[in-house]
Order: C-alpha cells, then sequence, then structure tokens
C-alpha cells in the first residue's frame, strides 16, 4: 500500500480522531516490540504527527519494510518537519529530545486532544527518541514509561458462557466440570514486553550536537509548550480547585484526589482527559501527572513519592 500520512488532533480547531490504521497497530503487541511483518494491509510508510502548540508538532515517520523511524519537528509555516533523529529497527535510537522534553509536548498533546485520554500514547511512540540521561531520575522516568504502556488498552469481547448442551447429572454441575473461558486482557502489552520496554535506555548518538540540529526551534517549542502548562491552573474552573491540587501534590497523598474530581465536575469542569485521569478505578501515575499540571507543580512533584 502507499504511504500514509495521520494528523492526530492538537489543539482545539484540528482535533480529529485517530485514524483506524493507528489505531489498529497500536493494538498489535509486535508494533511495539518491533517485531510486526509487513503485510498487504499495511502501508509502506506511516506518518504521525502530533500538533503541540503555535504550529509546532511532533513527526514520527515509520517505515513498515525496513522497520526505520524518524522523529522530526514541525515548526509554523512550513509544510515539512526538520529531521530530528533517525533510528534503525534495531536501535539504538539518539537522543534526539530531552526527557522533559517530551513529557511536557506530551502533557500538552493530550490536554488539547480528548481523543488522546493520556500522555502515554505519545510517550509510548516517542520516549525511545528521549532516552534518560544522568541528569535525569531515571527510576521516575521508567515509571512514567512503563504507565504509558500500561496505558495501551484494547477492546475485549465478552467470554461466551460455557455450559452443557443440556442439564448434566447432579454429580457433573459443579464448575469444575465446566470452567468459564479465560478472560482475554485488555492490555495491549504483557507484563514481559512492559519490563523490556520499560527499562531504561542510556543516551546515545547525541545528535543534538550537530550544527545541523534545530536548537532555537527546539528552544522555543518547549518553552511555549511550558508557558501553557504554567497558565492552565488560572484558566476558568481550574483556578477555583488549584490549591486542592497544589495540598495533594505537595503532600504526596492521593486520598483526596476524589474530593479533587469532585470539586472540578461543581466547577464545571467536563473535559474528558481531565476527569478520566482522576475517576476509578484511579491510576496513581495517571493520577499524578494530571494533579501536577492542575496544581502547576514541577512534573515528577507528586511521582516521587509514589515509587
Amino acid at each position: 500500500m502507499a504511504a500514509v500520512v495521520v494528523e492526530p488532533g492538537g489543539g482545539q480547531d484540528d482535533r480529529v480522531p485517530l485514524p483506524e490504521v493507528l489505531q489498529r497497530l497500536i493494538q498489535e503487541p509486535e508494533f511495539w516490540t518491533g517485531r510486526l511483518s509487513p503485510t498487504d494491509d499495511l502501508p509502506s510508510q506511516l506518518r504521525v504527527s502530533f500538533p503541540v502548540v503555535n504550529g509546532y508538532g511532533l513527526v514520527l515517520d515509520i517505515d513498515f519494510p525496513s522497520g526505520e523511524r524518524t522523529l522530526g519537528l514541525r515548526c509554523p509555516a512550513s509544510s515539512e518537519p526538520v529531521q530530528l533523529g533517525w533510528a534503525p529497527a534495531e536501535g539504538p535510537y539518539p537522543a534526539a529530545l530531552r526527557w522533559w522534553e517530551l513529557e511536557s509536548c506530551a502533557r500538552v498533546i493530550a490536554l488539547a486532544d480528548p481523543t488522546l485520554p493520556h500522555p502515554g500514547l505519545v510517550v509510548a511512540l516517542l520516549s525511545p527518541f528521549a532516552p534518560a540521561t544522568a541528569e535525569d531520575d531515571g527510576t521516575a522516568i521508567a515509571a512514567v514509561r512503563e504507565a504509558a504502556y500500561r496505558s495501551l488498552r484494547r477492546e475485549v469481547p465478552a467470554a461466551v458462557p460455557a455450559g452443557p448442551e443440556q442439564a448434566p447429572l447432579p454429580l457433573f454441575t459443579g464448575e469444575q466440570w465446566w470452567p468459564a473461558p479465560p478472560a482475554p486482557s485488555p492490555q495491549v502489552l504483557d507484563e514481559a514486553a512492559i519490563a523490556a520496554l520499560s527499562a531504561p535506555a542510556t543516551a546515545a548518538l547525541a545528535v543534538r550536537w550537530d550544527k545541523r540540529f534545530p536548537h532555537e526551534q527546539v528552544a522555543d517549542l518547549v518553552s511555549r509548550a511550558a508557558a501553557q502548562l504554567r497558565h492552565l491552573p488560572d484558566e476558568q474552573w481550574y483556578a477555583q480547585t488549584r490549591s486542592l491540587a497544589r495540598r495533594i501534590a505537595d503532600s504526596g497523598d492521593l486520598v483526596s484526589v476524589p474530593a479533587l474530581l469532585g470539586a472540578l465536575t461543581e466547577a464545571g469542569c467536563d473535559h474528558p482527559t481531565v476527569l478520566d485521569a482522576l475517576s476509578e478505578p484511579l491510576v496513581p501515575l495517571e493520577a499524578c501527572w494530571m494533579v501536577e499540571t492542575l496544581a502547576g507543580a514541577e512534573p515528577g512533584t507528586l511521582l516521587r513519592h509514589q515509587l
């Protein structure tokens, strides 16, 4: 098949649902483990573009015959992205982005696009290009990456009830004779794959030393993303609940998250990404990123208490 260009939303005016081809691929374990075999129904190339802020976006190009991946930066008034890094199928991946740069962009993307209910998809797709450095908290990064891969879920059909075609003899009516079929897991990746993918990678191929690397554009993107996150707690209903979010972030205790969810709902918040991250069943690391964002706290403020 020909190349496919995918443009998930990243702003209030350009949101579109994730296209079918990407929705299908992210539910395939082989897509994440690098063992996806080319088939006739796969495009030869896939471009996934995540708009971030003010015309900037992160672009991932995947070549399926070779498995090569390229990360690019789309700049305002530019039709083609500038290459940030390239990786062969077997790696290694270049340290094209610093971890905190990717995390800031992933939060902005998820907040702007309710079709991406969690930064996990962006982190899972792009974090290989942002390995931990000596200055980073490797434990926290591994935990965020683990949460990202765990956030990859799929719909599973209900198990078909098992049972005899006709009423059995009383001796054989017990469940041990008619065990229910195993229910498939909604989690895309098994524990072994999650552990392998979440393992901290060392920074390699420091492409940012190259004079052709777009340092100024990346710095501008990150600055604008950080500013958007700083201003969010002052907007509309978030301002009414910022003090509570701040207390949760400072205390390190998630016990007040239901109270925060109730306060947001009472204030009129209907943002699906915000509400989903704070709703039951509560996933601690998913709640952490939202509480930190609503509190205007440094990423990791609450997370470190949960590790």
